[in-house]
């Protein structure tokens, strides 16, 4: 072992005492190559075809935040899966929702959960929820060179602020800009149809179950209108991940109870194709 490394087992010293609380940055100086902006892509000619997640939400309400994404993951105009997850806890009190080149999402969600739970266990404390979505910011934006090639990340943070004592939701661009939400945002492919469903229907008085009938609503709009969203599947039984945040942490619905909400909204459907109506005034 080299002389500047005391021996410590199968570990080198680095390992066991890292000088910095970002897990990022200890990753950095020891092994660069592991972090996804810094692999080296053969050269290509045009973008590379790759399973790509859609639609995500996010809908806030008094004590919490609801996330919720669809289903499906495309690759050009096929449906690569069916039933992907894309709705991850991030730590206790957040989440993740990701959109855009599904393996790497993936890969930099398991990247930020690791980098939260280093912080947690260097300084003894929790990140704020600012601070949660500061670094959730960087990492997208160490994947700028893969996006600029078509490998595009683009995720949707939600969580519960201890210190304010509500939901908050941050979005993003692929250069890692950040923007925090009021009340509902959407990322993903079917966004701009989900937003709209949202804009119209959404209140900040709404309760947590009103929420999830609101994200679910939106989602059913967006696959109404974009090919690369799914809709509640009943034939093979593929529902929305329903997600929701409040002060006493991070809980995903059940299987049970996310096809009941989306079996209520399918009956009346039938009776109202286009969903619910906002009145005029």
């Amino acid at each position: 072992m080299e002389a500047n490394t005391r021996s410590t087992g199968r570990l080198p010293a680095a390992f066991l005492t890292p000088g910095s609380s970002s897990f990022m940055d200890f990753l950095s100086d020891q092994s660069p190559g592991m972090l996804p902006g810094n692999r080296q892509l053969p050269p290509m000619k045009g973008v590379i075809e790759a399973p790509h997640g859609t639609t995500i939400v996010a809908a806030a309400f008094p004590g919490g935040v609801v996330l919720a994404g669809d289903r499906r993951a495309t690759m050009g105009n096929m449906i690569a899966q069916r039933d992907i997850e894309k709705v991850f806890p991030a730590d206790e009190y957040s989440a993740v929702g990701i959109a855009g080149t599904a393996g790497l999402a993936v890969e930099m969600v398991k990247l930020f959960q690791l980098e939260l739970e280093h912080f947690e266990k260097v300084e003894g404390a929790q990140l704020s929820l600012e601070g949660k979505a500061n670094r959730l910011s960087t990492m997208i934006r160490s994947n700028l060179a893969m996006a600029m090639q078509g490998l595009a990340v683009v995720p949707l943070f939600a969580g519960y602020d201890v210190d304010r004592e509500r939901g908050r939701i941050f979005s993003y661009d692929v250069t890692g800009g950040r923007s925090e939400e009021h009340g509902y945002a959407s990322t993903g492919s079917g966004s701009i149809f989900a937003r709209n469903s949202m804009k119209k229907l959404y209140r900040e008085d709404l309760t947590e179950e009103q929420t999830l009938t609101l994200v679910v609503q939106a989602l059913y709009d967006a696959a109404d209108d974009d090919s690369a969203t799914g809709g509640p599947d009943v034939g093979r039984r593929i529902y929305p991940i329903l997600t929701v945040i409040t002060d006493e942490g991070f809980r995903k619905l059940t299987e049970t109870e996310s096809s009941e909400i989306a079996r209520s909204i399918l009956e009346r459907r039938l009776e109202q194709p286009d969903g619910p109506r906002a009145a005029l005034l």
